[in-house]
């Protein structure tokens, strides 16, 4: 019978002296010091290197000096919301984002070149394209992908993850056709004749998991493809690679249906995950955790159980937010509400008086009233000062709705590389709103506590590029987003993306800031995020990444 074993090489971590030019700690007083002992696993000291010399001699410790010299320390990052096996699965995929392709012909030569190279049958995957950032300025068409094979699947997701693009094969092979009805919660996309196009989105998706694949019902978008567990093992194992190139620790897996839980529990039994990993089941399982009593935080340090995910709407980035006017750049496109609004609230209700966490998705201001409504209506039922609902994304609320989520606690966990990478591509779609994309300078005016993630895959978790891009909402084209009271300082954003990550996922006592008795997660980086140039914070490497006191990435 399998069960989870406890997993923490802090145990046998040695004691180890670091000294660096400068140790960010983002403690409550934001510390600056140059040295840190620790031992086991844990941090012991933090100060000069002398006074944490003095420590280490009065409880008989003999420390390993690590000097960094003119490197700089910070927390390990912390990435509370990402989807580490969808970003492995995307790494064995077809990269079609804008700096692979910038047209829909080259997005085709792409696909077509990996068929060439695929066994014959296996399907066809590519990720990326922003239908904004091409030169078409719209979707690919199935017609489009049938240049790439008559003979096999193939799927072009968007960068939203929330949907995209299959060939006719596809629709064929799955009964789909021009009289098949939309999924509750999805679209078969049509022309203006009532032929499919091949763009699908969310619920729709369910035709691409086979018989026997994961399927989510109305809850949100499905992404959840299925290989072999041992070929998903590997793409957990290259995801946690690349987090901690990133100098990410810890994550929030804003998105765990069995395919995930599975995958989890095999490699902490195998020993082989190096990060924390908290985890949000997907609403469709709340049932079943309550009638198996999960109705708290449980697990070990390196894998735990945080609350459930929801959704209210869609992406902006794919059009699928709900906006019941219309798109400006499209207005018979409106998106949709996942839930009706009372049933929603009732699965919140549900949830909160069950004591869990609640993390929703919701972009749009309809979508975002329904959430905010929701939650003050459980907690009038049952009230509870230290909830932590939270609110995925959160793109456009309003500025009475950011002052509702402040008396409320909600807190919303937002994603900067969204608008780095296609902030222009919102203000085309929705219009002047879309300049408050992710408007941090708001929450931090009104008192509401901010946490930057990545979404990986929705971007790359690079979280030194996300920290820039809260400092100058500049994005990848060069673009400033809205205006300057938007922006934050650098010193919020570290901690955006450390303590008040760890405060997101319910792991401030022992991560998100270099204090004694914590864990030593952090990151060693070249130079110093709060002091260089706002627009050259990207460019700082990040030299190691230290788990437990141990490194577990270098350079």
């Amino acid at each position: 019978m399998r069960k989870l074993t406890p997993f923490d090489r802090s145990a046998q971590a040695a004691p180890v002296l670091v000294t660096a030019r400068a140790i960010h700690t983002a403690d409550p007083a934001d510390t600056t010091v140059t040295a840190m002992l620790t031992d086991r696993g844990r941090i012991v000291a933090l100060g000069t290197a002398a006074a944490c010399e003095d420590v280490a001699a009065r409880a008989g410790l003999t420390p390993e000096r690590v000097d960094l010299g003119e490197a700089v320390v910070v927390p390990g990052f912390v990435d509370a919301h990402a989807h580490p096996l969808m970003f492995g699965q995307m790494m064995t995929w077809v990269d079609c984002g804008p700096e692979k392709a910038g047209s829909i012909p080259e997005i085709v030569a792409l696909l077509k070149a990996a068929a060439a190279e695929l066994p014959a049958g296996r399907p066809v995957r590519g990720y990326g394209y922003e239908q904004r950032n091409l030169a078409e300025k719209r979707h690919p068409t199935r017609f489009e992908l049938d240049e790439v094979a008559a003979d096999r699947e193939v799927y072009l997701m968007n960068a939203s993850g929330h949907g995209g693009v299959v060939n006719s094969y596809t629709l064929e092979l799955n009964g789909v056709d021009r009289d098949t009805p939309n999924p509750d919660g999805g679209e078969f996309f049509r022309d203006a004749d009532g032929e499919l196009t091949g763009e699908l989105s969310d619920a729709a998706c369910n035709i691409l998991t086979g018989v026997h694949g994961v399927k989510i019902g109305h809850h949100g978008p499905n992404f959840h493809l299925a290989d072999e567990p041992e070929e998903h093992l590997r793409q957990l194992d290259a995801a946690t690679q690349r987090f901690l190139a990133g100098g990410v620790t810890s994550i929030g897996d804003c998105q765990v249906t069995r395919r995930e839980f599975d995958m989890y529990l095999r490699l902490a039994e195998a020993g082989r995950l190096e990060l924390r990993v908290s985890m949000y089941l997907l609403s469709h399982l709340l049932d079943e955790a309550l009638e198996m009593g999960l109705v708290g935080q449980f697990g070990n340090a390196h894998l735990s159980f945080a609350g459930i995910k929801f959704y209210a709407d869609g992406t902006l980035g794919g059009w699928t937010a709900y906006f019941p006017d219309g798109y400006v750049g499209d207005p018979c496109r409106t998106g949709q509400l996942y839930h009706e609004p009372a049933d929603y609230a009732e699965l919140i209700r549900t949830a909160h008086a069950a004591g869990l966490q609640t993390a929703t998705h919701a972009q749009s201001p309809t979508a975002i009233e329904m959430v905010v409504s929701a939650i003050e209506a459980a907690l009038a039922e049952r009230p509870d000062a230290d909830a932590r609902h939270r609110i995925e994304h959160c793109g456009l609320p309003t500025p009475a709705q950011i002052e509702r989520m402040a008396a409320a606690g909600i807190r919303p966990v937002n994603q900067t590389q969204h608008y780095f990478n296609w902030g222009e591509g919102v203000e085309e779609a929705i219009g002047t709103p879309g300049e408050r994309f992710n408007p941090l300078g708001e929450f931090e005016r009104a008192g509401v506590p901010m946490t930057i993630s990545s979404d990986a895959p929705v971007a790359e978790p690079i979280p030194l590029e996300a920290i820039q891009t809260a400092v100058t909402r500049v994005t990848r084209r060069g673009h400033r987003l809205g205006p300057d009271d938007l922006r934050i300082s650098a010193t919020a954003a570290l901690r955006a993306h450390t303590i008040e990550g760890a405060v997101s996922i319910g792991r401030e006592d022992d991560l998100g800031s270099l204090e004694p008795g914590k864990y030593a997660d952090f990151a060693v980086l070249s130079d110093d995020p709060l002091a260089v140039p706002a627009e050259e914070i990207a460019a700082i490497q990040v030299r190691e990444t230290w788990v437990d006191g141990v490194r577990r990435h270098a350079m």
